[in-house]
């Protein structure tokens, strides 16, 4: 499974990796849909991530150091260290990211089967790190498409997504506040080749059908649900639908409708 997943991942970032690779100057401060975030920022994200998804598995004491760091500027760490790496020139900046994918895969490989790996919130396993870790690379990889007007094929890689968005249900209610429904959930999302993934018992009252790309989308905050080929059967489902995020840290303000619901 981790390597599947690694392959996965390895093949979203080298899609990444193709658009921004050619970009002058200007082209790597074109602004994204993220608020103050350029193409710079973004690639500078991802790389510092990975870099500390590393030092997590390999180092102790400079992770040790990262967490303290960031309970002292929980709000602003993350962005304060995308627009730090994103100082570096753009070359300079690729680089380290192209060496940062390939150490961050060769650390997951090398992590004991049953062990658990330090994150900033709960531990986690080496393939859960590798779907987050695609998870990230997969949204950016959007912010980054649409500041360059370029449209990525929809394929099946995006079950990893999926995956994590289903299994966050209970976080996205926590991160809201509120008590998670007791109730599983049915949920019925066809993948772009047609496959259907399906989750949680048939029988279910509360349901989620649609497309897995825009569920996708949906908790990646890339889209508005406005937009996105998604339906709830049951309140509880709605308002899931609502709220659902797959990223750890605070709910953002999301993409604006395109449409009018």
């Amino acid at each position: 499974m981790l390597d599947a997943v690694l392959d996965d991942l390895e093949a979203e970032s080298a899609q990444l990796d193709a658009l921004v690779a050619p970009l002058d100057h200007d082209g790597w401060h074109t602004g994204t849909p993220a608020e103050g975030w350029d193409v710079k920022h973004q690639v500078a994200h991802l790389t510092w991530t990975d870099e500390v998804a590393v030092a997590s598995m390999t180092d102790k004491v400079a992770w040790d150091a990262i967490v303290v760091e960031a309970l002292e500027d929980p709000d602003g760490f993350v962005d304060k260290e995308a627009a730090r790496a994103a100082r570096l020139p753009h070359r300079v900046l690729l680089a380290r990211w192209r060496a940062a994918r390939a150490e961050l895969a060769a650390s997951l490989l090398a992590v004991p089967e049953g062990t658990k790996i330090a994150w900033f919130g709960p531990p986690m396993s080496a393939t859960s790190m590798a779907t987050a870790r695609f998870m990230e690379t997969w949204a950016h990889a959007r912010d980054v498409a649409d500041a360059l007007g370029v449209v990525l094929e929809a394929d099946d890689r995006v079950r990893h997504v999926v995956h994590l968005g289903v299994r966050t249900r209970d976080f996205s209610f926590a991160n809201d506040g509120r008590d998670a429904p007791t109730e599983q959930f049915r949920v019925e999302l066809v993948l772009p080749s047609g496959e259907l993934l399906t989750f949680g018992p048939e029988d279910a009252a509360q349901r989620v059908t649609g497309a897995a790309y825009d569920f996708a989308l949906l908790v990646t905050q890339r889209a508005h649900r406005t937009d996105l080929d998604l339906r709830a059967a049951g309140p509880d489902a709605d308002d899931w639908l609502g709220l659902a995020q797959a990223f750890a840290g605070p709910s953002g303000n999301g993409r604006e409708p395109k449409r009018v619901s």
